[in-house]
């Protein structure tokens, strides 16, 4: 059994109305990694938030490193040893790496001046440490993510952190990114370090953790060796209940087609052809680059469209501009819901209405009594989980903030959706209400494109599979001989071709 080095016990914290947590448990071993799971909504983020003083809890007590503490700021936390790497990174893009690393907190010299020279070696001493060799100098606005997620373990470790919590920590990362992200961590925990990892991505937990405690509707439900757990136990803890199935695929009844595409050629697509029938999920895979996203935004008219031809709903259409592509009836989901899809301060009501305005109009004035009737038809049948219409967005969870933009798509009536990455950052029991309503969609004879990462969601929920690699069309694979094996063949044939080449 290795040391503790944190515990937090009967930990509570009720806000007006919601009690977030109901006397909840977590230890952190030296040298371990702990995962952190639950659903969204389960109480993860607010127990992060009382343990580096965000919030003040309401009871319980936490232990750090064999004393009782409790931080009012998460400056304090920090100080002690405790760092939070956020899932929206808190980093400063027009600032240089050494001034992120330092900011708050410089090095000053006897006259209580800056000690530039100081800070430039320590960070690029710390950006050493985290393989990362790059000019302290340089402007973090220009980093990739994966590159500004090093700079803030690097200040985490700077810091001399002994406890690092990392929240959804691959969640914008390449595929390529994330094995060097686990090197890190393996490093760190080697070194001693207590990880806090929370994820919704299971397969991650398997990988990179030591033990898992779950959390369920603000409640401590177990805290497990990750050795003694299978997947489907592990899911069964966070939901409460078996999932079936982890993708509950209806087949499909496709009729005629709703959307055609003839050769389309931009700066990010070339000569792209395909076909989408009524009732169906056409799944789109791909690499990061493949030209998925592009493609979606070209037929949505946000990347002008320079050759080709698009029918849509048996009409021609060149697409414009998002409004123009609305007007005729297809509706792109954004894959960044809180930068593109939602309004965060905004209210529930007032972000799902927000592009079927006109519809909820008389003579130019928003019609009130239509806005609540229509608001709460939704909340109703996509189940969003809200105190009130007017509650605002960037209060609710990740789940049912994906919920709202699902309903401000289907607020507009398409024939064609475009779902981009439409489970990223949820957890399992919310995917799969987004599935089941993938379901009813096709039911509805919708045509739906749905582009992903997750190879299984792919594979789990589309009717036909189109691969894009290097902006081009690979294959096409029915549902009945679709696999991932048989879909990286066709990703790797356009790579090889361009070494042949």
């Amino acid at each position: 059994m290795s040391a503790t080095i944190l515990t937090m016990r009967g930990v509570e914290k009720s806000f007006p109305g919601v009690r977030a947590l109901k006397g909840v448990d977590l230890n952190v071993y030296q040298g371990e990694v702990m995962a952190v799971l639950g659903e969204n909504g389960a109480g993860k983020s607010t127990l992060m938030k009382v343990l580096t003083g965000v919030y003040r809890r309401d009871a319980g007590e936490i232990i750090f490193d064999g004393r009782p503490v409790e931080y009012h700021t998460a400056r304090q936390a920090q100080q002690d040893g405790i760092a939070i790497i956020h899932q929206e990174l808190n980093l400063v893009p027009k600032m240089r790496i050494y001034e992120n690393i330092f900011l708050g907190r410089e090095i000053k010299g006897r006259l209580g001046r800056v000690d530039k020279k100081a800070m430039i070696e320590k960070t690029r001493l710390v950006l050493e440490q985290v393989r990362m060799p790059l000019d302290p100098g340089t402007l973090v606005g220009s980093l990739s993510i994966a590159q500004q997620q090093m700079v803030e373990i690097a200040k985490a470790l700077l810091l001399n952190a002994r406890v690092i919590v990392m929240d959804e920590p691959t969640d914008a990362l390449p595929d390529e990114e994330v094995e060097n992200l686990f090197a890190l961590i393996r490093r760190l925990r080697d070194e001693g370090k207590g990880i806090v990892y929370i994820t919704h991505r299971l397969k991650e937990v398997f990988e990179i953790c030591d033990r898992a405690t779950v959390f369920r509707d603000g409640e401590y439900i177990a805290e497990k060796s990750v050795r003694d757990l299978t997947m489907d136990e592990l899911i069964g803890m966070m939901v409460g209940r078996a999932l079936e199935q982890q993708f509950p695929y209806v087949p499909s009844a496709p009729s005629d087609e709703v959307l055609r595409a003839e050769g389309l050629c931009n700066q990010y697509v070339k000569d792209v052809s395909f076909a989408l029938r009524r009732g169906e999920v056409l799944g789109v895979a791909g690499l990061v680059g493949a030209g998925r996203t592009e493609l979606a935004k070209t037929l949505y008219g946000l990347y002008p469209l320079e050759k080709g031809k698009i029918v849509l709903a048996g009409k021609d259409y060149r697409p414009s501009s998002p409004n123009a592509a609305i007007r005729h009836g297809l509706y792109y989901m954004t894959e960044d819901r809180k930068r593109n899809g939602l309004v965060m301060p905004m209210d529930v009501a007032g972000n799902i209405t927000l592009s079927s305005l006109p519809a909820i109009s008389r003579k130019g004035r928003l019609d009130k009594a239509k806005e609540r009737r229509a608001v709460g038809d939704y909340i109703e049948k996509i189940n969003i989980k809200t105190p009130s219409m007017r509650q605002k967005a960037r209060n609710l969870s990740g789940g049912n903030q994906q919920k709202i933009v699902l309903s401000k798509a289907l607020m507009t009536e398409p024939d064609v959706l475009i779902l981009d990455e439409p489970t990223r950052g949820i957890d399992v029991g919310a995917k799969k209400e987004i599935y089941q309503l993938i379901n009813q969609l096709k039911a509805r004879g919708k045509g739906i494109i749905m582009i992903s990462s997750e190879m299984p969601e792919i594979l789990g929920m589309s009717d036909r599979v189109m691969v894009l690699a290097d902006g081009r069309v690979k294959g096409e694979l029915e549902r009945g001989e679709a696999s991932q094996e048989k879909i990286m063949a066709l990703i790797v044939a356009e790579h090889m071709e361009g070494e042949k080449a």
